[in-house]
């Protein structure tokens, strides 16, 4: 659940995060109509506005520490699969350097526009109009380590986009090695903009030996669902499936259940993050996490008797502070399946790489960073 955090995490004031709270502060803003996640023991992590602690949880539960600097999505998923950073991905709030901008336009042949930290849909509306006549592709940043790249289809075609995104990843290497350069495709008139589906990530790629390699080296198929493959590049997924919104992302997992015996399904549900958190949409976030909690018991009743599921986040993206940015948050961490044990207190944990460490324990793998709480989610005999 792409940045749905559950509470500041203690360095949040470095990151000017103090008081983010993305789930408590929406339940305590909006309020928060969602039983099946309670009835999971989303309430009994910590104390939610209207999410009663559930008597007897149908899942076990707790919340992970983001052991690694930074508040990305890189970083958060990177370290989900046992990859600890040593020191965050480089950030422009001021846009990035001449030097940068100069190479990027002398190598694409064209100028940029932009240059600076701005909401992806707000750009829009402010340079769209110069680009159609100008030509010239949409360059900002965010408080992620990104370098985007917005383009209309009709203008700079998805192919050349892409080659121009291909461009910018080979210059920002070294200092400059962004977590993601992304490709930002959108259609429509002045005053009437909206981004395709056509949007393409370039990822750093992930240290060797990281969660998706160890299953991959023993055979065991990864079905990706949403951005992960663009975030891992591919490494060791077999099969990837992208997603137009939320709805479209719980279909495919759907599906992927309906066809999968055993393997990995990873997803990222990006709604949460992209079109509500970091437009301050406070009614849009709750009423997102509210389809999905009604989604959950479709998803549960399709789970076979082997099966495990995982829900937690990436990192935060408190709609209701004044920034737009991601948020230093711990994660929330809800286990549930037809074997799993029910009520376990899982805790704090100290890194989102206990649940990679966990998913590895269950397919004989092992990774340097996270402990495992398999033996205490999964019953003896199972």
């Amino acid at each position: 659940m792409d940045s749905v955090g559950i509470g500041e995490m203690p360095d949040a004031a470095k990151y000017g995060d103090a008081g983010s709270d993305t789930l408590g502060n929406i339940a305590r803003q909006r309020g928060l109509t969602l039983p099946n996640l309670a009835h999971l023991g989303l309430g009994n992590i910590k104390p939610l506005a209207g999410i009663a602690p559930a008597a007897g949880p149908a899942g076990s539960y707790g919340r992970c520490t983001l052991a690694s600097p930074g508040k990305d999505t890189t970083t958060g998923h990177w370290e989900m699969v046992g990859i600890h950073l040593e020191r965050p991905f480089p950030l422009y709030p001021r846009g990035f350097p001449a030097d940068v901008m100069n190479e990027f336009e002398r190598r694409i042949g064209r100028r940029s526009l932009g240059n600076k930290a701005a909401s992806g849909t707000e750009i829009l509306k402010e340079l769209g109009e110069e680009h159609m006549r100008t030509g010239s592709p949409i360059v900002y940043t965010s408080a992620d380590s990104v370098f985007q790249v917005a383009a209309h289809e009709a203008i700079i075609p998805v192919p050349e986009l892409y080659k121009i995104c291909e461009t910018a990843r080979d210059i920002l290497r070294g200092p400059h090695e962004v977590g993601r350069v992304i490709a930002r495709p959108f259609v429509g008139t002045p005053g009437n903009f909206s981004r395709t589906p056509n949007r393409h990530d370039y990822a750093v790629p992930p240290p060797p030996g990281m969660l998706l390699d160890q299953l991959d080296g023993r055979g065991v198929a990864v079905h990706a669902i949403g951005k992960i493959s663009d975030v891992f590049l591919g490494r060791g997924i077999r099969q990837s499936d992208k997603t137009k919104n939320n709805a479209d992302g719980m279909a495919k997992t759907l599906d992927a259940l309906r066809k999968t015996q055993d393997g990995l399904i990873f997803v990222n549900l990006v709604d949460f993050d992209q079109q509500f958190g970091h437009r301050n949409d406070v009614e849009g976030y709750g009423a997102a996490l509210e389809q999905f909690d009604a989604w959950v018991p479709q998803f549960e009743a399709s789970l076979s008797a082997g099966d495990l599921a995982i829900f937690t986040a990436d990192h935060g993206c408190d709609p209701t502070t004044p920034s737009t940015d991601h948020s230093r948050e711990y994660v929330p961490l809800l286990v549930s399946g037809p074997n799993v044990r029910r009520g376990v207190n899982l805790g704090l944990r100290a890194t989102l790489s206990d649940i990679g460490q966990t998913v590895a324990a269950n397919f004989g793998a092992r990774l340097v960073e996270g402990a495992s709480f398999l033996p205490e989610v999964v019953c003896e005999n199972q």
